[in-house]
């Protein structure tokens, strides 16, 4: 008799696992049922952004395989059913139909992968569920997020939150001709940068036309006659919207985990080992935006949502589920993103994640150019890194530029990744062009520089 897998979550984790544990294991060895409670599975939620600004087409084009073309593959994919509850100690889920009169219906397992992905952060304030107020986290958002702009009167967007999501959307609206007011309650917007680089950021999106407020704290959303979104209040001021974005990240779907008693983490994310297995249950893994990973620069546990680790953890449990065995290290928190023209990137750990660490070490900003100054098109562009003080160790870099700025990111990741000193980073043998970079480029550049800092810094 065939073994029993239930998936809970069918994007990118938990289809990459089921993926990766048919190549491994015949239906009649292990059969696999998958739960996804939307109207879509196997997706890109990172291309949201880019279908609401029209530069890509959607949803399809934003879905990597379709639940028939799963089906084809001997997984079962039952679409727009809500798992409510883990049973462990039977060894099943409670399902409940949420387009056929809300039936409920057990389903057994003899192992279990949670994918339960994200939830974006929605404070309990007045009007924040009204209608025109908008989360950006599936496919589902992003077609009622167009459906509200395609119904709208009127052009005036806020964007609540200048994270990732925060700063892509607000070009989303701009390319699609709103007037947009962005509101941080930071000092600077991308708080995933450090204050001096998110200064960087404010100061291009101000010049882009995009109303940046910092140190806004949001009181509430005013509604009109018919209850919809009207404005935006601040403690200090009232910002007038026809439609309102919350940009302000996201938290590990673990409602069901937790009820279940299952372990987590500071931030509510699940604890894993390295194969992706629920800490103290042999039969039970998680991945993607529901757990928390290892980050190898502090040696500390994180909660980071991207699709780059969701597809690497759902290889890695589908790879273990079949039979074989792989396993996940951890992550150096890499991450990149743009404003209409503006590149960023950062990698490592920031200030604030060093000094939490415990780790003493020295900073070094520095301008350059993405290609060679005398090459038509050379704009500039800041590089921030992060050594040990001791050791010379590279922590972390953060990058704010033009064309060519946010992959050069990679470098340093894969510095990180390996334990380069940031001597050894400046004599990387990196390509060389005058279309595309300086004789130094902007990253070794800053790299000698931190390698004088350290040898200044003495022990």
């Amino acid at each position: 008799m065939a073994e029993q897998l239930v998936i809970v979550g069918g994007d990118a984790t938990g289809m990459a696992a089921a993926s990766q544990a048919r190549r491994l294991r015949k239906p009649d060895e292990l059969a696999i049922t998958a739960f996804e409670r939307s109207h879509f599975a196997s997706y890109s939620a990172c291309g949201i952004p880019y279908w609401v600004g029209g530069e890509v087409d959607g949803p399809d084009a934003l879905i990597a395989r379709t639940p028939k073309e799963h089906r084809a593959r001997d997984i079962d994919l039952r679409m727009r059913r809500e798992v409510t509850e883990l049973d462990l100690e039977r060894g099943r889920v409670r399902t409940r139909e949420l387009d056929n009169g809300g039936r409920e219906s057990w389903t057994g397992f003899d192992k279990l992968v949670l994918a339960t992905g994200a939830r974006p952060r929605r404070p309990d304030l007045p009007g924040i569920d009204a209608p025109g107020v908008h989360g950006v986290q599936t496919l589902d958002d992003g077609r009622a997020l167009l459906d509200t702009l395609d119904a709208s009167p009127g052009r005036r967007a806020v964007v609540v939150g200048a994270g990732y999501i925060g700063v892509e959307m607000a070009e989303a609206l701009i390319r699609r001709d709103y007037a947009v007011t962005v509101l941080e309650q930071s000092a600077q917007p991308m708080s995933t940068l450090d204050p001096d680089m998110g200064a960087l950021v404010h100061e291009a999106m101000c010049a882009m036309g995009i109303e940046t407020v910092r140190r806004a704290t949001v009181t509430g959303v005013l509604t009109d006659g018919d209850g919809r979104a009207r404005a935006v209040t601040t403690e200090d001021a009232e910002y007038p919207a026809d439609v309102v974005v919350l940009g302000l990240g996201v938290r590990p779907e673990t409602t069901l985990a937790a009820a279940a008693g299952l372990p987590l983490g500071e931030s509510g994310g699940l604890l894993t080992d390295l194969g992706m297995r629920v800490r103290g249950h042999e039969h039970i893994w998680a991945g993607g935006d529901c757990v928390e990973v290892l980050d190898l620069v502090s040696g500390q546990l994180r909660h980071i949502a991207l699709g780059t680790h969701a597809n690497k953890h759902g290889q890695v449990i589908g790879a273990n589920v079949g039979g074989g065995y792989a396993t996940f290290p951890g992550v150096v928190g890499t991450a990149v993103s743009k404003v209409c023209d503006l590149e960023i990137a950062r990698t490592g750990l920031l200030e604030r994640q060093a000094l939490a660490a415990g780790l003493r070490f020295v900073t070094v900003t520095v301008e350059a150019t993405n290609r060679a100054g005398y090459y038509p098109g050379a704009r500039p562009m800041h590089v921030k890194m992060l050594a040990e003080r001791r050791t010379g160790r590279l922590l972390g870099v953060q990058i704010v530029g033009r064309e060519g700025a946010g992959k050069r990111v990679d470098v340093a990741a894969v510095a990180l990744t390996a334990g380069m000193t940031v001597e050894q980073m400046t004599a990387l043998d990196l390509g060389y062009a005058p279309p595309f970079s300086p004789v130094w480029d902007p990253v070794l550049v800053a790299a000698r520089k931190a390698t004088a800092a350290v040898r200044d810094a003495g022990a």
